[in-house]
């Protein structure tokens, strides 16, 4: 494995593959960076890809102490300061969206071309999940409430036809108060006062079915940020960017080729 080592003396556990202009793959809350498993070679054929483990997960120190995602922006920085990366792509999806959004308005010089999937600026102007999407997660049937998760991920149809392992469900790893920590760094995510502050070219992506971060934080997303655009996946669910990927990924790529680093 190789180690970054943050401010704060945590060790995070990174992953390179790929050869090209770097870009950053941000994966949601409480996973760590196999949530990419399925789509990383689309885009590690042209790009260096770059991942690393949330503090709390994976490979990395798992501190009992409170996280942000503005700080888990800036361990973002820590990753690219140790493999000597001036400016990369972010693709952040779910928490990862919201952790890139703070990494492009806190560090605009760091930050090439931006891409937001499936995210929300958070805080009172995010649209929350329902009652009975957060019921369904809650339930004491511990099978259930994983069953709930995933088809909220994914439609009936690709469930019945992909029997697993699935990537986003979760680091099975991690202890519970590291959980707890993510959940909270998640919920406390509000950045729409700095999101009109993004310089980086902006892409906003969202499947037109999710409940879970629900579509209607794309357009706010989207018209929050300067020339952003916003492009959706129809029929998609949480996790667009996998059971579509032959849409998502094309259309990202597309994106990026259009947005040289400097």
């Amino acid at each position: 494995m190789s180690y970054a080592t943050t401010a704060d003396g945590v060790k995070l556990s990174y992953q390179v593959r790929g050869e090209g202009p770097p870009l950053v793959l941000l994966q949601g809350q409480a996973n760590n960076h196999h949530w990419w498993d399925p789509v990383r070679e689309d885009f590690a054929a042209a790009y260096r890809t770059i991942t690393f483990d949330y503090r709390g997960t994976g490979g990395s120190d798992k501190p009992d102490e409170p996280y942000t995602t503005r700080g888990f922006a800036a361990d973002v920085l820590a990753v690219l300061d140790e493999l000597g990366v001036r400016q990369a792509h972010v693709y952040g999806t779910s928490m990862g969206g919201r952790v890139a959004q703070w990494l492009a308005a806190d560090h605009p010089g760091r930050v090439g071309a931006l891409v937001l999937g499936c995210s929300s600026p958070g805080g009172a102007h995010g649209v929350e999940r329902g009652n009975d999407v957060r019921r369904s997660l809650a339930q004491p049937d511990r099978a259930a409430a994983e069953r709930a998760l995933l088809e909220l991920m994914y439609t009936p149809a690709w469930l019945a036809g992909h029997p697993g392992p699935y990537h986003t469900a979760g680091d099975s790893g991690m202890p519970a108060y590291a959980r707890r920590r993510h959940l909270a760094a998640s919920a406390g995510h509000d950045s729409w006062d700095v999101l009109p502050s993004i310089t980086a070219p902006t892409l906003v992506a969202h499947g037109t079915d999710d409940v879970f971060n629900p579509a209607a934080n794309a357009p706010l997303l989207a018209g929050r940020i300067p020339g952003a655009g916003l492009r959706w996946i129809e029929g998609a669910r949480h996790a667009y960017f996998e059971e579509f990927r032959a849409v998502a990924s094309p259309m990202v790529l597309e994106f990026l080729a259009g947005q040289p680093l400097g």
